[in-house]
């Protein structure tokens, strides 16, 4: 009788948390306007990149310099993303976690997941990663997600030419980004 009351609580909190995401994605509309790369090439993408700016998300409030962010695929074929940055005591920080395409074959919307592996099953917690503008050679990308409220501009250098930097926060700007605060690395 135990064990028939301990199933049926899981199944009551695995109906809870299906509910629960379902509601929270009506109730937080996207912004279906925000333009996106038309097509990205998955195995162009992958690799290291550079954080040259960035609105933040709240765990990157301690990065304060050498935020990176490396690609790979796993064994299922998602993206193992790979965060690090160096803190203001000089201490690395990483933070990994799995994107999953939503858009395919167009690759140019992910839900990336930083939840335990055991978790990421889960369609709640994974926050949207757009990649809404790329150069054609794959060497700068202007990423965000459809509430303007967090973007980051990545290069395949640590140190990109500042004109092709601004090109990138005038192009977010129109877009509707506010760029006044963004941080510089």
């Amino acid at each position: 009788m135990q064990t028939l009351i301990a199933r049926l609580g899981r199944l009551i909190c695995m109906g809870v948390l299906v509910l629960s995401s379902a509601f929270s994605h009506t109730a937080f509309a996207e912004n279906k306007h925000l333009a996106v790369q038309t097509r990205v090439e998955l195995d162009k993408y992958l690799g290291l990149w550079y954080e040259v700016a960035r609105k933040p998300i709240y765990y990157q409030q301690v990065c304060v310099k050498e935020v990176t962010a490396r690609y790979t695929l796993n064994e299922n074929g998602n993206i193992v993303v790979d965060n690090r940055c160096m803190d203001e005591d000089g201490q690395i920080k990483r933070s990994l976690g799995e994107a999953f395409v939503v858009n395919p074959p167009f690759n140019s919307k992910l839900k990336v997941s930083f939840m335990p592996d055991a978790l990421r099953w889960l369609p709640v917690g994974r926050g949207d990663y757009w990649i809404l503008k790329l150069d054609e050679h794959y060497q700068m990308v202007l990423v965000g997600e459809p509430h303007l409220k967090y973007m980051w501009i990545l290069s395949r250098e640590a140190q990109p030419d500042p004109i092709h930097v601004q090109e990138l926060v005038r192009y977010a700007k129109g877009l509707g980004y506010d760029v006044e605060n963004l941080i510089y690395n």
